[in-house]
């Protein structure tokens, strides 16, 4: 099968390329998912589960992407809840071969059954930014109707999901980016936006959530805003600063089954709109990799049509 791989750490994006690669193996639990577009972080070069498996071996050459969107092809021995043919869409795991092949080998309890008339490139934009702003907001700040929250990065990947989540669940919502994403925020219903360049980050007033995704001086500067038992939640890094009489959380997201099939019903009813930017062949992957190519919106990449 066709696949991008890459085998020398210090080359980078450099070391990316499309490659032959041997048909993956469904190990036990496992299905094998003809991919038809796949998601990709663009720092994921950097971690060390791209370059050895969770013994901390090396597995290059290695597969990178971890977000999909396909048709199951095969059963590993042992696998309930999915079937051959079905259409589904998830995460691959951290420390093996990813989506950016023509076929994955994936965990069947990292995926969820994908409705027929959800576009497999729209799903493939869900799985890691949909499941982090879920974790984010509704798991660990746990958000409810008539409260504040402000979400930094609101116009980007996860952020963007973020509005549309803490819209539903009936939040007031400031978001925060710079000038050029302010119409984007406006238009996914935010109440309010900071521009992080021009206005003052404390002119966003107190709030129940903050929601960061940008980490640095804007994570520590955040603490200050969350109220009075309210919560700091962010995916960069540990917070150094904590909220004075709140709670600071950090998490890394995890691949979660029911929650993807809550994500899909909501991109089926069209409560859920994904911003999708590019959308390129497999063997344009290496390029959309680089820091130079970035587009607004996540980049997508159709390796199968139909479906």
């Amino acid at each position: 099968m066709k696949a991008i791989t890459v085998r020398d750490r210090a080359a980078g994006v450099g070391g990316l390329s499309l490659t032959d690669m041997p048909y993956p193996h469904a190990a036990q639990n496992d299905v094998v998912v003809q991919v038809h577009a796949g998601g990709f972080t663009p720092g994921e070069l950097d971690w060390p589960t791209t370059w050895a498996d969770r013994a901390g071996r090396d597995r290059t050459p290695s597969v990178p992407g971890h977000e999909l969107s396909g048709v199951v092809v095969e059963l590993g021995y042992g696998t309930t809840g999915l079937t051959v043919g079905q259409r589904v869409f998830g995460l691959t795991d951290w420390s093996r071969n990813g989506s950016l092949a023509e076929y994955a080998a994936v965990e069947a309890r990292n995926l969820a059954p994908l409705p027929a008339d959800v576009d497999h490139i729209v799903a493939a934009a869900v799985p890691i930014s949909g499941l982090t702003a879920w974790q984010g907001l509704i798991d660990h700040a746990r958000l409810r109707i008539g409260q504040s929250v402000l979400i930094h990065g609101a116009a980007g990947g996860v952020g963007s999901i973020a509005v549309q989540l803490a819209r539903e669940v009936g939040a007031l919502v400031i978001g925060t980016g710079r000038a050029a994403d302010r119409d984007t925020a406006l238009g996914l219903g935010v109440n309010a936006f900071l521009d992080l360049q021009a206005d003052k980050l404390e002119d966003a007033g107190e709030v129940d959530v903050v929601f960061d995704v940008i980490g640095g001086e804007i994570l520590d500067r955040s603490a200050a805003l969350v109220r009075a038992g309210g919560t700091l939640v962010t995916i960069t890094r540990v917070p150094t600063v904590q909220p004075k009489d709140g709670h600071a959380i950090f998490f890394v997201v995890e691949p979660d089954r029911s929650q993807l099939a809550e994500l899909a019903q909501r991109l089926r009813d069209g409560r859920l709109k994904p911003i999708v930017g590019a959308v390129r062949p497999l063997a344009e992957a290496p390029a959309a990799f680089a820091p130079d190519r970035r587009t607004p919106g996540k980049t997508i990449i159709q390796i199968t049509e139909g479906g």
